[in-house]
């Protein structure tokens, strides 16, 4: 069961990884900001597709080699398990490793094309697109955090029926595999970092639905077109996936509390459920955005382009702009939402709840 949850999310990391280029805004490629007149270069889509390549074969070879080595021999569970998170990370490494040298190319080809040149930066606002957003509204958020309150009360008040030793964490097949001492703290500590992990994603999504909507000058229906999706999609995972977590975090509370119910296949299907569920939701969320922006606008007015906010990103991965209100703005390379690490608001809202649910981990 392992192999094939490790397989599964190594496959989906390797599809998701090779097709971001195609994927972000189309006027940003690899972390730059490329003016509207030239998103068309046949430089510019020669490092797109060797991107691609160069990744979907190192996956190919990296997903048979895992396969092969697991069918070769009898494996235990935390060996493959371990590996599996190793190749997971070293293909993020690998993709990361093929960005940052097409930033670099990308961005020198900017620079020696003069593509800005004769360009005049501007920027465009819609005062009605507001009334467009349709972003979940964040009371929904309050429904999983009072479902976990009151299992953290119903936890307490069946205190004495539960065992001695109580469940800290569990492995890919659903069996638990490490425990602590019965106490009035560890019998709700599960529910307590989950609540931590509820508020955290209430204050990320009341921080997006705040964060600036940014239209382009040469494309303003397009852009427009991807920030609203992008907005009233990622609201949308963002709660499902809140939802999975609370309703999979809740089965092993209430499993400690009742162990009939996890007898039989449901403690391995809940967690496969989840799995399968964040994985499909993600790649409906990737296409929904992804392509939300791609239908060629007819009128591109020659002589203007969008402002060019490079020097605000690093790298084209990580964003300071203080003069910039919005705590998240939309990621240069990957679908979905980055901090403004020159809000110190975004790192209260993450750092935290996150610093919580750890000492709570810890504990």
């Amino acid at each position: 069961m392992s192999f094939i949850i490790f397989f599964i999310i190594t496959l989906f990391i390797a599809v998701i990884q090779t097709a971001i280029p195609y994927l972000v805004n189309r006027t940003v490629v690899f972390g730059v900001m490329v003016p509207e007149q030239y998103i068309e270069d046949k430089t510019i889509k020669k490092y797109k597709k060797y991107y691609s390549l160069s990744v979907a074969l190192l996956s190919i070879v990296i997903l048979v080699s895992y396969l092969v080595w697991v069918l070769s021999n009898e494996r235990l569970d935390n060996q493959v398990a371990l590996t599996g998170a190793v190749i997971e990370f070293a293909l993020i490494f690998i993709s990361i490793t093929f960005y940052l040298y097409y930033h670099a190319k990308t961005k020198q080809l900017k620079q020696q094309n003069n593509w800005a040149e004769n360009l005049k930066p501007m920027k465009v606002t819609d005062l009605s697109i507001r009334s467009q957003d349709e972003m979940l509204p964040w009371y929904l958020y309050l429904l999983p955090i009072i479902s976990t309150i009151g299992l953290m009360i119903y936890t307490l008040m069946n205190y004495d029926i539960l065992p001695n030793q109580i469940p800290t964490h569990w492995g890919p097949s659903g069996e638990a595999d490490a425990f602590t001492d019965k106490t009035s703290f560890s019998a709700i500590k599960l529910s307590l970092g989950l609540l931590m992990m509820q508020l955290m994603f209430l204050g990320i999504h009341i921080a997006t639905k705040k964060s600036g909507i940014k239209l382009s000058a040469t494309s303003l229906e397009s852009s427009r077109n991807r920030q609203l999706s992008l907005r009233k999609y990622s609201s949308w995972l963002l709660f499902v996936v809140l939802l999975g977590i609370t309703m999979l975090m809740s089965y092993f509370q209430l499993m400690t509390i009742h162990p009939e119910i996890g007898e039989g296949f449901v403690k391995l299907i809940i967690p496969f459920s989840f799995l399968i569920l964040v994985l499909i939701g993600t790649l409906i969320f990737a296409i929904k955005v992804g392509r939300s922006d791609k239908v060629m606008e007819t009128t591109v007015e020659a002589k203007i382009m969008d402002l060019d906010e490079d020097k605000y990103w690093k790298g084209g991965l990580f964003y300071f702009n203080k003069n910039d209100p919005s705590i998240f703005v939309e990621k240069r390379f990957g679908v979905g939402w980055t901090l403004n690490f020159a809000n110190p608001i975004g790192l209260v809202i993450i750092l935290v709840p996150l610093t919580v649910f750890l000492v709570i981990s810890f504990l």
